[in-house]
C-alpha cells in the first residue's frame, strides 16, 4: 500500500480482507498478506526491543518477529485469552506475526465501502491507517502493513 489515502476510484474489485479485533474497535488487513492464522502462545523476548516488538515465535519451524500493534495505534493492551490469536503475514517480503484480540471473518469489501481517513483522526494512529471501510453497518479502519513494516525499521 501507498502513503497516500486509497482512492475508491481505483480500487478495481472487492478486496478481500481479514476483520480483526483489537480491544473494542474493528480493523482489517489485506487478505493477499494473511498467510495464516495460529493460535496464541508465549513469545521468546528479545532483549532491547520497542514494546510493538514483544519477541518471536517458532512457526512450523520459521522464526518469525511478533508484532504487537496496540501501542502502536494507541490501544490499551488486552492480556491474553482463549480468543487471542497471531495472525501471519507475508508482505513486502516481509514475514511477521501480529499479535490480535480476536480473528473475526475474512470478507470482501466491495470498492464502494471505502472512505478516507477523517481529517481529525489522532496522526499517531492515522500513520497506520490507510482507509476506513464500510461492513455490515459499521466501520472499521484497514491497517497499512507498509506503514507499521516502515515505523518497526525505523526503531519507531
Amino acid at each position: 500500500m501507498s502513503d497516500e489515502p486509497m482512492n475508491t476510484e481505483q480500487v478495481q474489485g472487492p478486496a478481500s480482507y481479514l476483520l480483526l479485533r483489537l480491544g473494542n474497535e474493528i480493523y482489517g488487513v489485506p487478505g493477499a498478506s494473511v498467510r495464516g492464522v495460529a493460535r496464541w502462545r508465549a513469545v521468546t523476548p528479545v532483549p532491547g526491543t520497542p514494546a510493538a516488538l514483544p519477541g518471536i515465535i517458532n512457526q512450523r519451524g520459521f522464526v518469525m518477529p511478533v508484532v504487537n500493534i496496540h501501542p502502536l495505534l494507541g490501544l490499551p493492551e488486552s492480556p491474553p485469552d482463549r480468543a487471542t490469536r497471531y495472525v501471519l503475514i507475508q508482505h513486502d517480503a516481509v514475514d511477521l506475526a501480529l499479535l490480535v484480540d480476536t480473528v473475526l471473518d475474512l470478507v470482501e469489501l466491495p470498492p464502494t465501502s471505502f472512505e478516507a481517513l477523517p481529517v481529525g483522526l489522532d496522526p499517531q494512529r492515522a500513520r497506520f491507517l490507510s482507509n476506513l471501510a464500510r461492513f455490515d453497518d459499521q466501520m472499521l479502519a484497514l491497517i497499512d502493513l507498509s506503514a507499521i513494516i516502515a515505523a518497526l525499521r525505523a526503531g519507531d
